[in-house]
């Protein structure tokens, strides 16, 4: 995906949001109007019918097997020990970072979030609005940071450089937004680099942006907690996912009245980068391709066995309380969605929040495994940057759908930024006693440096 401006938005912060193209989302009365989206979706609306279900259930899920993968089993909520970076001093009404006077109200402190992933660098900056926040920027670049890591174990010099020059956009987007608050996150690239802390150091010295290189347990925590409102309502535990660019984490949770609760979780070193950098070319013809294409999908089947095993008990309930909910957060869900609706471009009023059958997915997913890759960077909202790297997302895909074996797909065009803020705006909001001490003057001194 190019680099990304979307326009302003509300974003539910507890509650069930209500997202474009979902009409089975909507409440009466309220002419037709989105929360997620300033304005409403221009294209036709996708059929669907939202689950049913007059009460939550409480009880937990069987206990996993002794030596699995550690369990989350507190409720669901911010983390207390979230490193965050005072970006600026707490600004006085209509100042802004560069201290000229700002239209009246725009003043109010803004929260950034920055989630620097195997693939993409994002930034996200919002400021609270009630129990919600507003966007009033964003920012995307494919950055391909993690590129060459399954063979060298290292972060190449090319792909630290275009990471820096997109993080070099998101420190003067903070200047100018007038940023209060920002955390900033890095994902399993960095985890896995053994120059990971390296380039860490030299980020915080060419940008003022501070990484906090986080644990896979960390990264599925605030995926959830970015996404879970899109979960469609129903009885029983219910499956969240998230697949990156080097790991794919997935989350069984049980609904409660604001805040999922985490049963179990899992992290794979699966993502859509390490996945096709260990599966070698696609090759010539179409049948070397599917077999290629088998080969992931064992791979990664082989890497959820053991939670597949631990949450089948979890499975057989939540099949008898009705049918079982699925949510996913990445861009292959999101760019499988578009090719279901056909879209000649990507529109995430659209996408966010649609509800689709899985069998649609498994029948893109087993067309695109099949082009060639000048065949699939032709299909509208895929593109070159993400043609060959869409088949090992399908392949994890269809993992996670043969493992949570779902009727309906829900789409989530949201995650670990918009969990950050949720974090930080409940755990720092700006008072007399929000805590904040020292604002940094890092980020302002490095952007005057370049």
């Amino acid at each position: 995906m190019a680099d990304h401006d979307p326009p302003v938005a509300k974003v539910e912060m507890s509650g069930k949001a209500e997202a474009p193209g979902r009409p089975s989302r909507r409440r009466k009365g309220r002419g037709g109007r989105a929360k997620t989206s300033s304005a409403p979706p221009s294209n036709p609306k996708p059929s669907g019918k939202k689950a049913k279900g007059k009460a939550r259930r409480k009880g937990a899920t069987a206990k996993p097997e002794a030596g699995t993968a550690p369990r989350v089993d507190t409720p669901f909520g911010p983390h207390p020990a979230a490193p965050v970076q005072p970006v600026r001093k707490a600004p006085s009404q209509g100042e802004t970072a560069s201290g000229v006077l700002a239209p009246s109200g725009s003043g109010r402190q803004a929260y950034a979030a920055i989630d620097l992933g195997t693939n993409n660098c994002r930034l996200l900056i919002a400021r609270p609005s009630g129990e919600n926040f507003t966007v009033i920027d964003a920012f995307s670049r494919v950055v391909r940071l993690g590129e060459g890591i399954a063979q060298s174990g290292r972060l190449s010099d090319a792909a630290m450089e275009r990471t820096l020059s997109a993080l070099k956009v998101c420190a003067d987007k903070l200047m100018r937004r007038n940023v209060y608050l920002a955390r900033s996150v890095a994902t399993e690239a960095c985890r896995r680099a053994t120059n990971g802390p390296e380039f860490i150091e030299r980020v915080r010295q060419e940008t003022g942006i501070h990484l906090d290189i986080i644990s896979a347990r960390e990264e599925a925590r605030l995926a959830v907690l970015g996404c879970h409102v899109l979960l469609e309502d129903g009885l029983g535990p219910a499956m969240i996912f998230d697949i990156g660019g080097g790991s794919t984490e997935l989350v069984l949770i049980e609904s409660t009245g604001t805040v999922p609760r985490i049963l179990d979780w899992q992290s794979v070193p699966w993502g859509v980068v390490s996945l096709t950098e260990s599966c070698g070319p696609e090759g010539a013809t179409r049948e070397e391709r599917l077999d290629r294409y088998r080969h992931m999908h064992g791979l990664v089947a082989d890497s959820f066995a053991a939670f597949s095993k631990r949450v089948a008990p979890a499975r057989a309930s939540a099949s008898q309380e009705g049918p079982l909910r699925l949510l996913g957060t990445s861009g292959t869900v999101t760019t499988l969605a578009s090719l279901h609706l056909e879209l000649p471009q990507y529109d995430r009023r659209m996408v966010d929040g649609l509800i689709v059958p899985a069998e649609s997915m498994r029948g893109i997913s087993t067309r695109l495994s099949s082009m060639a890759i000048e065949e699939r960077r032709e299909l509208n909202c895929i593109g070159r940057e993400r043609a060959d790297l869409v088949v090992a997302g399908c392949a994890i895909l269809e993992a996670i759908l043969d493992l949570w074996p779902a009727a309906r797909l829900g789409v989530a065009d949201r995650g670990i930024r918009e969990g950050i803020l949720r974090s930080l705006i409940a755990s720092h909001a700006p008072g007399p006693a929000s805590g904040i001490r020292n604002m940094s003057n890092t980020i302002r001194n490095a952007v005057h440096a370049r």
